[in-house]
C-alpha cells in the first residue's frame, strides 16, 4: 500500500456500533457527530470500532484490534467496579487475551469529579480511582474523559488515528 492509498482508505471509514448499544435521542446525536458513515454490528468487546476499505476493495475491520467502550457517567463507571465487576473483568480479560486495545470513554466525567465525589454512587472516590488506574495498568486500557457533547467526535478521532497508524503499518517500503 502507498501513502496516497492510505489516505484514500481513511476517507472510507465506517464506524461500527455494537448491537447492544441502546439507541436513544442522545446516541443518535452522538452518531451524527461522527462525521462519517456508521453501521450496527456485533463486536466481541467494546461499543465502537471502525472499518476501512482497502485498495483491493476488501474491508480492514479494526474490531479485532481496537475498540472504544463508552460509559455515560461516573455512576455507570462505578457500577462496573461494583455490581457488574465480574462481567467487566471478563470483557477486559477477553480483550487482553485477543490483544485488543481498549479505550474507555467516560462521558460527563473528570478526575476532579471523582476526587470530590460528584456522583451518586456510594463507591468511595479512592476505590473508583484505584479501579480505573489498576485496570489501565492491568489491561493496557486507555482512559479518556469528556462531555457527552464531544464524545461522538472523540470516538471518531480515536478510531481514525488508530486506523491511520495501522494502515501506515501496511505501507510498502
Amino acid at each position: 500500500m502507498t501513502i496516497p492509498e492510505v489516505e484514500e482508505s481513511l476517507r472510507t471509514m465506517v464506524i461500527i456500533i455494537d448491537n447492544r448499544e441502546q439507541q436513544t435521542d442522545k446516541s443518535l446525536r452522538r452518531y451524527k457527530s461522527f462525521g462519517c458513515p456508521y453501521e450496527r454490528g456485533t463486536l466481541k468487546t467494546g461499543d465502537y470500532s471502525a472499518k476501512f476499505m482497502l485498495p483491493d476493495g476488501s474491508w480492514f475491520d479494526m474490531s479485532d484490534y481496537v475498540t472504544v467502550e463508552r460509559k455515560m457517567d461516573l455512576d455507570e463507571t462505578a457500577s462496573c467496579f461494583g455490581q457488574q465487576r465480574t462481567r467487566f473483568i471478563k470483557e477486559h480479560e477477553r480483550a487482553k487475551e485477543n490483544l485488543v486495545r481498549m479505550w474507555i470513554l467516560l462521558e460527563n466525567s473528570s478526575f476532579e469529579k471523582i476526587y470530590n465525589h460528584k456522583y451518586r454512587s456510594q463507591m468511595h472516590p479512592k476505590s473508583l480511582i484505584a479501579g480505573l488506574l489498576a485496570f489501565q495498568s492491568r489491561y493496557n486500557l486507555r482512559i479518556v474523559m469528556c462531555t457527552e457533547f464531544v464524545s461522538g467526535m472523540l470516538i471518531h478521532d480515536i478510531l481514525y488515528y488508530e486506523g491511520r497508524e495501522m494502515l501506515m503499518g501496511m505501507v510498502d517500503e
